[in-house]
């Protein structure tokens, strides 16, 4: 595919994956984990030895990724915090990190655990005073996540970057590539948990890298990291991935139409007391998302619905389209009263996290309507 090409196109035609065999005009999946030698011993495909390495499989879809980031190389991981995982570990004992305070908190709770067990001064800091810490402390390495789950916090990418020397990590899951390219706007890294948005379907667990420059200390020790753990991604769920990902553009749109309708009625709503979505004017990063954000703001937002946790737990209990479970970023709208995963956090007893879907805006706001009522 043409790097001029767009991201529908280059989504739609899987950036090119076809089977070259068959002449079909979608990849095929090649389940095997190891791959023949000639008489010689030499490899048949000289870049297929072991799938714990590389599958054709995995880097159809790593192809896409690259592209969709404009990305000089993209690598797949088993889930979204193995991905994760495996920056953070390229750091020695001692080291320092700076890490934005309220995102995910899975992050958060492994970061902590893991910068314990190896020595490494952890320092967590909010969005506003995230560029004064980079200065100050001058990290190895910085990670933000935006827009940030579940409060949906807005950084500017490039601000945090121009601060220090510092790897940036930045998670831009809610943001997927199509509303935000993060390599493009200073990035060294860009994770996603593609279980999320750029699966979409609720059936794959996969985690993804992407950085501007593949020639980098930290990017090399990640990619022979993945090949000697063994952290990679099976050739069925590149394969879905692959699959998925045709759609990307299309659902991203449909997800954030909806979810800028549905954030609007609910803040217009008597019984909401506020919204979070950085498509909002009112949201404290609205500008930033406006500036870094292509398309929409994402199918992620937070709710406070007026009264306390008997209330909020009353309203996800009435919602019908909106599925009760654990997630976000798929075709089905989901919705989660996170106090209730997570008291320990500090998140109002009131928030309700809502990801939307592909469905009908007039049946997901009709829903919402009845949900609400006395």
């Amino acid at each position: 595919m043409k790097k001029t090409h767009k991201p529908a196109t280059i989504a739609a035609h899987a950036a090119g994956a076809l089977d070259p065999q068959s002449g079909g005009v979608v990849p095929a999946l090649q389940p095997a984990t190891t791959f023949l030698r000639d008489e010689n011993y030499e490899l048949i495909r000289p870049d297929n030895t072991y799938s714990r390495d590389n599958s054709d499989n995995l880097r159809q879809a790593e192809a896409v990724i690259q592209a969709l980031e404009n990305a000089d190389e993209t690598l797949l991981f088993p889930s979204g915090m193995a991905a994760i995982a495996a920056v953070f570990r390229t750091l020695p004992n001692g080291a320092k990190v700076v890490v934005q305070s309220g995102i995910y908190w899975g992050t958060t709770a492994w970061i902590r655990d893991f910068c314990t067990r190896r020595d490494i001064a952890l320092i967590e800091v909010e969005v506003d005073d995230l560029q004064t810490a980079c200065a100050v402390h001058q990290p190895a390495l910085v990670h933000i996540e935006t827009p940030s789950n579940p409060w949906l916090k807005t950084v500017d990418i490039q601000s945090v970057k121009d601060a220090s020397t510092a790897t940036l990590l930045v998670d831009a899951t809610a943001a997927t590539p199509i509303l935000t390219r993060a390599l493009d706007h200073g990035a060294d890294i860009v994770m996603h948990s593609a279980t999320k948005a750029i699966n979409g379907h609720s059936d794959v667990l996969a985690g993804v890298l992407s950085t501007p420059s593949k020639e980098t200390e930290i990017w090399q020790a990640i990619h022979a990291d993945r090949k000697m753990a063994g952290a990679i991604l099976g050739p069925f769920e590149a394969w879905l991935l692959t699959r998925a990902m045709r759609t990307l553009p299309l659902r991203v749109e449909r997800m954030s139409q909806n979810a800028q309708a549905l954030a609007e009625y609910l803040l217009a709503h008597a019984k909401v007391d506020d919204v979070f979505y950085p498509g909002l004017p009112h949201h404290t990063g609205h500008k930033t998302a406006q500036k870094q954000m292509t398309g929409g703001f994402g199918s992620l937002l937070s709710v406070l619905v007026s009264g306390d946790r008997e209330e909020a737990l009353r309203v996800v209990g009435r919602l019908q389209l909106f599925l009760r479970a654990t997630s976000l970023g798929g075709v089905e709208s989901l919705v989660e009263h996170r106090h209730t995963i997570e008291p320990h956090t500090g998140i109002p007893e009131n928030l309700i996290r809502v990801s939307v879907g592909i469905e009908d805006i007039g049946d997901l706001i009709a829903d919402w309507t009845k949900a609400l009522k006395e």
